[in-house]
């Protein structure tokens, strides 16, 4: 068998894996309904992913002071664009894995919705440095669910969680930011979320995952010519 042969079937094998321990961990979601309903899942990602993206070196960005929105600086955000796609095969592996048919399925199983077939993926690859923050906010409806996937390592990312916050806005708790672990919620009137000022030392990284639809920037979707098929 040649090497190219091999090589073929080992990235096939490989793509599999990422997409079984996506679908594996939707179904092993611990949902939690105070103050607003989320699941919580554990060991997300396959181990070669978890290499990939332990190993990869992209340097954050430089932010300076902000406003406490992301929205500020978009023109420095990573988004997993058919350009990143093509660069960083451990991340084409992982957009493919969320764009398939059976992800997706799982989804609508574990969040109890049905996603319509007009939904396009987008992802971010967000690192976060000293000095950010973000002000209690709710996400646009346009975006069917909100993943966050922690990739936090070190002895003071255990309080890199994403704060919660009750219909009054007042901090009523913290996710884990444990590495290879993600919180999953759906935009509503009451699901405020954000991010206290605190020191980061080091870098704070995670990725934002979204299934979205009536997305006008599309330079920010991962397949932006091809819909997610439920």
């Amino acid at each position: 068998m040649s090497s190219r042969v091999v090589d073929r079937n080992r990235r096939k094998g490989g793509k599999k894996q990422v997409k079984r321990h996506i679908i594996d961990a939707l179904r092993r979601s611990e949902r939690r309904k105070i103050p607003y309903e989320t699941f919580h899942l554990s060991e997300v990602l396959s181990p070669p992913i978890c290499s990939f993206l332990s190993e990869l070196q992209i340097e954050p960005p430089v932010l300076g002071n902000t406003d406490g929105t992301r929205d500020s600086y978009n023109d420095k955000r990573l988004f997993i664009t058919p350009e990143i796609r093509t660069k960083y095969s451990g991340f084409d592996e992982l957009a493919q894995a969320f764009q398939r048919p059976d992800v997706a399925h799982q989804f609508e199983k574990t969040l109890g919705i049905k996603l319509i077939n007009e939904s396009y993926l987008r992802m971010e690859y967000i690192q976060d440095t000293d000095g950010m923050w973000l002000e209690p906010h709710r996400d646009v409806p346009d975006k069917l669910f909100s993943m966050v996937l922690y990739l936090c390592t070190g002895p003071e990312a255990k309080d890199w969680g994403t704060d919660i916050y009750d219909d009054q806005k007042r901090w009523v708790g913290r996710s884990q930011a444990d590495f290879n672990t993600a919180v999953i919620f759906r935009a509503g009137p009451n699901t405020w979320h954000g991010f206290e000022p605190r020191p980061i030392i080091g870098i704070r990284r995670l990725m934002e995952i979204n299934y979205v639809q009536n997305w006008r920037d599309i330079e920010q979707l991962s397949f932006p010519d091809e819909k997610i098929i439920c």
